[in-house]
Formats: C-alpha cells, structure tokens, sequence
C-alpha cells in the first residue's frame, strides 16, 4: 500500500501516509537537535582529536597533530598514567556496581509493585533518588562544607577502616572467598550510591512487571506452582528484557556521571587546561571503550532474554 491515492482527480494521503507522516513529525525535533546542533559538534570533535589548536586575535587555527593525527591518541595510551588508572578504574566500578544496581531496582521493585497501604508513598520514595542527582541538587551536595571538611580530615582512612572491618567479621562468620568478601564489603560501603543510582532503574522495573498479565500467574497458580517458581517462570522471564534495557541504561549513567572521575579528568583537560586536542581525543577513547563494553555486556544478555509472543 502506497502512502498516496488518487480519488476524484486530486491525491490524497492514505491512512498509511498519515501514520508515516505524523511519525515524520514527531521525530522532527530529535532530528533538528541531531543534524543541526549535536552532528556538526562531534565532527569538530573528531577535528580537535587530530589537530593541534593555535589561539590568535582572529579566533583558533588547526594544524595536523603529529604521527598522522595520532599524536593524542597514543599520548592519552602510552604516557598519560592517570588517564590509563581512570580508565581501568572506572571499569572496575562498573563490573561492581551495575550488578549490585540492578539487583536492587529489580528487589526494590518487586516490594512495591505489591498492595499494601502506602504504596505511593513508597514509590515516590524510592524515586527520591533521581531528584538528589538531579544537577541543582548534585551540585549543592558536591559544595557542601561538612562533606568537604570530613574529606579533608581523615575521612577516607575511616572508610577504610570501615571496610576492613566488615571483610573481617565476613571472613570470620561466613568463611567466604576472599573475592566474595571484598565483594559484599564494597557493597556495604557503596549502598548509598546504589540506591542513588536505582531510582530511573525501579520505576522502569515496575513497569515492567505491571505490564505481565495476571492471567499468566492464575493459571500458573491453578496448575500448584509456587510463589517461587512463579517468579522464576513467569515473572523473570518476562522481565528479561528489561534487565537488558536497566544494564544499557546503569552503564551509560554509572560511565557519564559528573562524579566519574574520568569525565572530571576530561572536562578538566578540555575546560580549564585548555587542551581541546588531547581532550577530545581522551574523549574519543573513552567513548569507543564504553560502546565496546556496551557490545559486549548486550550481546551476552541478550542470549538469555526471552520475548513473549501474544500470537
């Protein structure tokens, strides 16, 4: 069916034109932004990461960087060390946390997609979260004076001590791996990042789980399957495809978040060192180090999500 018919003598659109048009409109906005405003900045991105910048009364002059344009590149790789230890760091805190996150939005989740009194109360706590990292109130929690005071007093040799603790009444009591105890302890340590980082996650969950239809678990109930094999035949199975979408979304965020020190590292180099070649090249690694993260983390939970056909 085509998007146009002849009725009359005159062309008119089809329902099918109408349908392509108004989608048409709906994405002109993201289309406008994209190709006028977000294209043409990465562009010149990719131009700095290969270039060196001259500043002049007249405005900025680039000329090829050095080794083909490579020469910021291999910098960032091969002599900077904090970029390397900010790089390999940041992995480790995604291969820690986005498990813990998810985990936690999937539980949280759960809790209150259940009836009891006070279940918008609830939620609306549990998304309290998004509005302390939202950027007026980030920004009032980064410059408070307490928190920099407590900093810059021994605060961290505190947290470590606190760590040290809990792995030792965790090797004592439970005779758990090594890898496992420093696993949970970091966990324990790290839970009000977690649930600051879970708000989006939950409310996503939740979705997800009101959109099962109940006559799966009543005819599931019907059959005698218990409340646990309920959750692991029907309710987990068909939020498998969320978890994928909440696993894209935390690493995005957890890599992107004003507080990653590679972004600080970044916008540090670019902004106040005045760098724009070796910045958008750190840049440029950085983005090409999540999209492969990214491949990978999809790919792999992706062969174990499972897609329900109504037909």
């Amino acid at each position: 069916m085509g998007f146009w018919k002849k009725r009359d003598g005159k062309w008119s659109l089809t329902l099918t034109g109408k349908e392509a048009l108004a989608g048409i409109l709906f994405i002109m906005p993201f289309l406008i932004g994209f190709f006028g405003i977000f294209l043409p900045m990465v562009i010149e991105s990719i131009r700095f990461s290969i270039s060196n910048m001259e500043v002049s009364d007249t405005g900025y002059v680039l000329s090829r960087a050095a080794d083909n344009g490579l020469e910021h590149y291999l910098r960032a790789l091969t002599i900077d060390p904090d970029f390397n230890l900010n790089l390999l760091t940041g992995i480790g805190q995604m291969v820690v946390q986005v498990p813990l996150v998810i985990i936690f939005s999937f539980f949280a989740a759960n809790l209150i997609n259940q009836k009891f009194r006070g279940r918008a109360v609830a939620r609306s706590i549990f998304f309290f979260p998004v509005i302390l990292t939202s950027g007026v109130i980030l920004g009032l929690e980064n410059s408070d004076l307490l928190v920099q005071t407590l900093s810059t007093t021994g605060m961290d040799a505190d947290e470590f001590q606190s760590m040290f603790n809990i792995m030792m009444l965790l090797n004592k009591y439970t005779n758990l791996p090594m890898v496992v105890t420093e696993f949970l302890s970091n966990a324990i340590n790290g839970i009000y990042d977690i649930v600051v980082a879970s708000g989006v996650q939950i409310l996503i969950f939740l979705a997800g789980l009101q959109s099962i239809s109940p006559s799966l678990y009543e005819a599931s109930s019907m059959e005698g399957a218990t409340a646990w094999e309920n959750f692991w035949k029907i309710t987990f199975p068909m939020i498998s495809p969320i978890i994928l979408v909440n696993s894209v979304y935390t690493i995005i965020d957890l890599f992107t978040n004003e507080t990653n020190e590679m972004m600080k590292n970044i916008k540090s180099t670019i902004f106040n060192d005045i760098k724009y070649g070796y910045g958008s090249a750190m840049a440029w690694i950085y983005f090409v180090c999540i999209a492969v993260i990214l491949l990978i983390v999809g790919g792999l939970i992706s062969r174990k999500v499972f897609y329900y056909d109504e037909r």
